[in-house]
Formats: C-alpha cells, structure tokens, sequence
C-alpha cells in the first residue's frame, strides 16, 4: 500500500504541471466531489481479488487487463517487473490499471472518469514515465489528453484495433485440410511465423509477440495456451491462445502465410480454435482485430465473433 503520504486525493494538493493547467483538467475531466485514493499493489491475487468485481463488469472489454494480471499471479518471474494500481473513491474500486515494463498502461473503463486523472496524477508524483497506454475508447482518449497535460508530451496513436466476442461459432464453409495442436515438434514453424506475424502487424511497436522465442515457448509450455495449426498436405496456417480470464480466453496470434491467403485458412484455423475452446467450458472466445484490416474484421464477424468496443494504443512522445 502507498504510504498517506503518497497517495493521490481530490484536494488542491496536485502537481505543478496539473495546477497549471487546471482549467484544462476541469473542462475535460471534471472536478473530485468525493476523495479519491490511488493504490500501487505489490501482490497480482490482491489486485485481481479488489479489481475483480469492476473488470467482470465487461469480461470481454477487459479481457487483456485480466489475462495479464493473470499470467503474473499464475506465473511468477514470467514478467520480471510490473506495476499494479488501483483508484477508489469511498472503499469502492472506480479504475485499474497495470503495466509489464517496457509495454504500455493497460487501463480499465472506469467507474469514474475523474479517476483519470488521480492516476496520471499519482504517476507524476512517484516519476513514472509511460512509453503509451493501451485501452478501450474513450478511456483511453481521456487518459491520453490528461497525460499530454502532465507531460507536456504528444500522443501518437500506433493502431486503432476492435475487441470481439464469440459465444456460439456460426456454420462455417470448411477449407479443406484438418487442425491439430502444435507440439514442440512444431516449435521451429512457430517460431517463423510469429515472427512474421510481428513484422507484419506490430512493425516497431513494443509488444510480447515481438519476442516470438519467448512467447512460443510460453504457450507451448502453458496449461491453458497453446497453437492449433491447419494443414491442407502441409502446414499452411496457426491460430494461437492464451491470456485466459475467469470465463474467457484470447485468440491470437493468427497467421496465414502471404502464399496461402485467400483460401479460407484463416477462418478454419480459428473457427476450429474457437470451437475447441467453447467445447472445453469456456463461455467466451476474444480477440483484437486491426480496424485498417477489413478483411480480418469481416471474417470474424462471419463466423460468429460480435463487435464489443474499439481500442486505441498510443504512444507518448515529446511535444
């Protein structure tokens, strides 16, 4: 727990960089009627048990907060440092928020928009600095403005992606070919297409699947991670999961080769994924669709997945 003496309130106690821009905070974010906390935690089950009740609010929305937080209470070591915070307003949890350095913020919708900015607040206070934040809009629309105001930086929006859900898989017209689940046999294939996947979606944004060693190595090793491939005489395309939340899990990566697009490989591969997942008692399947890709959009839609929210991830740069 941060000591009194660190924790952030609606008081006139604020940063230098926020009393001058005050105006700017009341138009945008609004004026505390009720004291606000910031907590950082140190203990991913604490977060998780507190946090729990707002982020099941909207399971699918945050289903990469709760994967994450997840991963480091079930997997100690896995990310060698994090950051866990949580903002409440008489006892009651109003925002979360956590980050693996060196990835962005990952912040939940909040209960109360003003909480915002007790949280770039408290960031400011303690010296943290933040590379960008990933969330849902409009969170992260208003974290990114009160931030710019703090800092004195700009955002730079790195991708604008859709959060979708699936509970039932709609028929689908099969490609040919099968699926199997992919041993360490298969690890050297993994290996090259996550990479190829990295470059392709990620380019030179800091993400986990740009270590494609690291992340391979993890589902393969996971209890509840892995990679299904599709084969059609030969390998031609891998859907992977992980990231498990209470009711859920999170598909991705999902990687066709260029060669073999335009076939219905993609689709399979996930359909077959998804399904496999709903048969084994989850209530819902999520993934991220890059919005400048209609394609992708349109062939999860067609097999079942329904839109949830759009996300934003920007990073923060000098002004």
């Amino acid at each position: 727990m941060i000591p009194a003496s660190k924790r952030v309130q609606g008081d006139p106690e604020r940063p230098r960089c926020l009393r001058g821009r005050e105006h700017l905070l009341r138009h945008c974010i609004g004026i505390y009627h009720e004291p606000v906390d910031v907590r950082r935690l140190s203990n991913p089950e604490e977060f998780l048990a507190v946090a729990g009740p707002l982020l099941l609010e909207d399971e699918a929305r945050h289903n990469l907060i709760l994967g994450l937080a997840g991963t480091l209470r079930d997997r100690p070591g896995y990310y060698p440092e994090f950051d866990l915070w949580v903002v409440e307003r008489s006892g009651e949890v109003v925002l979360a928020a956590l980050r693996t350095p060196p990835f962005d913020l990952v912040l939940a919708q909040p209960a109360d928009e003003r909480a915002l900015a007790a949280l770039a607040t408290a960031l400011v206070r303690d010296g943290d600095d933040l590379p960008g934040v990933v969330a849902a809009t409009p969170e992260a629309d208003l974290f990114a403005q009160v931030w710019e105001t703090c800092r004195e930086t700009k955002r730079r929006r790195r991708r604008a992606q859709r959060i979708y859900r699936l509970t039932e898989l709609r028929p689908v017209i099969g490609a040919t070919g099968s699926a199997h689940v992919a041993t360490a046999e298969d690890r050297p294939l993994l290996l090259r297409w996550t990479e190829a996947f990295a470059v392709e979606a990620h380019a030179s944004v800091p993400s986990p699947v740009s270590d494609a060693q690291r992340l391979v190595d993890e589902r393969l090793a996971g209890a509840e991670s892995g990679f299904l491939l599709w084969e059609d005489g030969a390998p031609v395309s891998m859907a992977g999961w992980g990231g498990p939340t209470p009711n859920g899990i999170r598909i991705g990566p999902v990687y066709t080769p260029p060669e073999r697009r335009a076939q219905g490989y993609g689709t399979a591969v996930t359909a077959a994924l998804s399904s496999q997942q709903l048969a084994a008692g989850r209530r819902f399947c999520f993934l991220y669709t890059d919005l400048a890709n209609p394609t992708s959009n349109k062939i999860y839609m067609d097999i079942g997945y329904e839109p949830v929210c759009d996300a934003v991830e920007y990073a923060f740069e000098a002004a």
